[in-house]
């Protein structure tokens, strides 16, 4: 079997779909597959970010196929992990969004991860994870 060195998965997600963005490709293939992972595609999904996307699992390490639409101008990691209470994403909007009510940060929260604005009509805080645009 073979083993990866320990990376962030969510840089490697956010890297594999911005790269392969640029190159309009149709799909890409994100390795190693977990759950945060999954569910973060589920957020991107919802925005309509990102296509179709499902769990390759073959016996050498699972992987997630993603269908790209080709409606990412850019995504990325947000390191490290700051905490932020539901009426402070405004100031984090400016610093990784380009303008306000344009892209998705990616938030985790005690009631799973979601976007800030479902964070923020819940009046939940969390940790922010990354941003999509």
């Amino acid at each position: 079997m073979r083993k990866l060195p320990a990376k962030d998965l969510v840089a490697n997600l956010f890297s594999t779909i911005r790269e392969n963005e640029k190159r309009n490709k149709r799909e890409c293939y994100v390795m190693p597959a977990s759950k945060l992972l999954m569910n973060m595609l589920k957020v991107m999904q919802r925005y309509g970010y990102i296509g179709e996307f499902e769990l390759i699992d073959d016996r050498i390490m699972p992987k997630l196929k993603v269908q790209l639409l080709g409606r990412i101008n850019n995504c990325g990691a947000i390191k490290p992990r700051y905490p932020v209470k539901w009426d402070q994403f405004a100031s984090w909007e400016r610093k990784y969004l380009p303008a306000v009510g344009m892209g998705i940060l990616i938030v985790s929260t005690n009631q799973g991860i979601m976007s800030h604005v479902e964070a923020q009509e819940k009046k939940i805080g969390g940790r922010l994870l990354g941003y999509v645009y």
